[in-house]
């Protein structure tokens, strides 16, 4: 396994560990993979902190998948870059049609947790080559989750996959996270996934600029750290975690983008 993709254990290791205090985020599923999977983290990778960031920003994506298929249950739900998260289980409300998408090497892991069924598939599928948004299933709407992938993709990569999707799909949405290039630049030395041997990543400043000629816009810009998800850490840890997470200065350095179709 490639170190970029040696970074889908930091998420998954948030996730267990918040999931074990009954916050936040309940994945038991996250919990049974870390207990077979993990292995020791270094620097921040361990933090609390970042955990529970990581489990806010997976909960924020669940409730944004949740709250598409209240709208549409017929859509179908692609996430691309899953590596072991277990959306397609925490999302309540029913899918018709479910796609995890992600490296061969990652998806032979996720294949010993996950089975297929009629509802729920597998999909190889390298984010690089936006070719293959052309082999996932057919549909009129894409409800789209791309987290924690776009950093790893050049502007003109991102830019390609989101273009070539809109063309796939008549009905878009998709939701992103996206470093700043300020945040990118600083990621270089100073971010977790440096634990894991990731050392270039890429941002993007001005997403009107990339969306561009695309056939996508953006709808919203959403906090990844909502005060309802906050008020559910202790008293006590609240105001550092606030620090870290919430204002100016991280939004300086970390986005996250709802998109739909023109």
């Amino acid at each position: 396994m490639n170190e970029v993709n040696k970074t889908l254990y930091i998420p998954l290791y948030g996730k267990s560990f918040v999931s074990r205090q009954g916050i936040i985020l309940h994945d038991a599923k996250a919990e049974e993979i870390w207990d077979k999977e993990g292995f020791e983290l270094k620097g921040k990778s361990k933090s609390k902190w970042l955990a529970y960031n990581m489990a806010m920003r997976a909960r924020v994506f669940d409730d944004w998948t949740g709250s598409m298929l209240e709208k549409d249950p017929y859509s179908v739900v692609i996430h691309i870059g899953c590596g072991l998260d277990s959306r397609c289980m925490r999302v309540k409300q029913n899918f018709r049609t479910w796609v995890d998408c992600d490296l061969p090497d990652v998806l032979e892991i996720r294949r010993q947790y996950y089975q297929e069924t009629s509802f729920y598939h597998m999909m190889e599928f390298d984010a690089t080559d936006f070719q293959r948004v052309w082999q996932l299933p057919a549909g009129d709407t894409a409800i789209v989750v791309l987290e924690g992938l776009s950093m790893y993709l050049t502007n003109i990569q991102l830019k390609a996959l989101l273009m070539t999707l809109r063309q796939k799909y008549v009905n878009l949405h998709v939701l992103m996270d996206v470093y700043t290039e300020y945040g990118a630049k600083a990621s270089e030395k100073k971010n977790p996934i440096n634990d894991v041997g990731v050392t270039v990543v890429y941002g993007v400043d001005d997403i009107d600029g990339l969306l561009e000629n695309t056939g996508v816009m953006k709808v919203a810009e959403h906090s990844f750290t909502p005060k309802h998800l906050i008020d559910e850490l202790k008293p006590s840890e609240r105001a550092f975690f606030k620090t870290l997470f919430t204002g100016k200065t991280y939004r300086k350095i970390y986005r996250l983008y709802e998109l739909k179709n023109i």
